[in-house]
């Protein structure tokens, strides 16, 4: 662009056929007072470029909670927590990830291409260095997820610190019961018609496996337009074992679409307006066993509204409004759901902390 703009302001010869002093310099201001108008005009139009990339990537942004901590959740930090990490990498806490490993940095915030964690995610995966190197690959999504993270910045929030999805105070953990023990089942024709109706808006209703017909839905890509015409269908689903609504500026009046959703096993709400008013239509869901509540307005008072979900195994409730004693009384009317509230993951920081602090004094 600056090279063009370059050879605009060079003088340029007038118009063939111009005859005498005057008309020649008449043609060549003109000529330049179009030269300058067209300089202002690709200069508005590169703005204009540059403000539409800065919109669509403040669209994009990555939340770590949703996105990244789940990753590593199930793929790292079993191999890099603070038990013997291999290559003495870990990647259970900002600091550890950013400290790096045995062989020096491996994440360079802002800058993926320099990041040994992000290459090494994307190796072969007959490659000796591969991450993770048991186990499933990361898929290109999750890679490119994690490529966009340290892009963006690796934003990591204060005090979160994940452990190991076989430890009982996990983090939320994306591979707890995704798949439920259910029994073969057909939709209706009422089910069929919902499904091809929310396609139509672009919302793909998918199969949680092959050859099986119960489904899950994914909203979080999906614009706030498109999420309102889609609720409405969803009521008719009843194939409908996962729903992530992670994100989405949903209202506590839409969640009615979902309770009579019986067959619900996974539900995200985190980082959503829902408030305890929306819990209110959570009751029937008499299956659900993992329920995401991050970042939300819940309560106590909204707690109440848990204790008829007796199948609840995994319930998170970081940076929301509830407090110790309400998590007490919801954890006596379900004594076998295990409730993360971020505040047993700083307790478990903190031994290993002192412990690094007395091996250093060594030193």
């Amino acid at each position: 662009m600056s090279g063009g703009l370059k050879e605009l302001s060079m003088p340029c010869k007038p118009p063939a056929g111009v005859a005498d002093g005057v008309n020649l310099r008449i043609a060549e201001e003109t000529f330049l007072v179009l030269m300058e108008g067209m300089k202002k005009m690709i200069l508005i139009v590169a703005g204009l470029v540059g403000f539409g990339t800065s919109e669509a990537r403040t669209e994009d942004k990555v939340d770590f909670a949703r996105d990244i901590q789940p990753i590593l959740q199930k793929s790292c930090v079993e191999c890099h927590g603070p038990e013997k990490p291999k290559g003495k990498l870990r990647l259970d806490s900002k600091e550890a990830t950013l400290k790096g490993g045995k062989d020096g940095v491996v994440l360079v915030s802002g800058k993926a291409d320099q990041s040994e964690v992000y290459r090494r995610i994307t190796l072969p995966a007959d490659h000796d260095d591969v991450m993770p190197n048991k186990g499933d690959r990361l898929t290109k999504a999750q890679t490119d997820l994690i490529r966009d993270w340290i892009n963006q910045g690796a934003e990591w929030p204060a005090g979160i610190v994940i452990v190991s999805g076989d430890k009982k105070t996990d983090a939320p953990v994306e591979a707890a019961t995704t798949t439920p023990t259910l029994p073969d089942y057909k939709p209706t024709a009422a089910e069929l018609k919902a499904i091809k109706e929310l396609e139509a808006l672009g919302v793909e209703v998918r199969p949680i496996a092959a050859k099986v017909d119960w489904r899950e839905v994914n909203f979080r890509s999906q614009s706030i337009e498109t999420i309102e015409k889609s609720l409405g269908a969803l009521k008719n689903v009843l194939c409908l074992v996962d729903i992530n609504l992670g994100g989405a500026k949903i209202k506590d009046a839409d969640l009615a679409n979902i309770k009579g959703l019986i067959n619900l096993n996974r539900l995200h709400l985190e980082n959503t307006p829902v408030t305890d008013a929306g819990l209110v239509h959570l009751k029937g869901l008499v299956n659900l066993d993992y329920l995401n509540l991050y970042g939300t307005a819940v309560t106590d008072a909204g707690l109440e509204h848990l204790k008829e979900l007796t199948q609840l195994k995994h319930l998170y409730l970081w940076q929301t409004k509830t407090t110790t004693a309400g998590v007490a009384n919801l954890k006596k009317a379900l004594p076998n759901v295990d409730i993360s509230t971020g505040a047993e993951l700083k307790e478990i920081a903190k031994p290993e902390e002192k412990k690094d602090e007395k091996k250093e004094e060594k030193k």
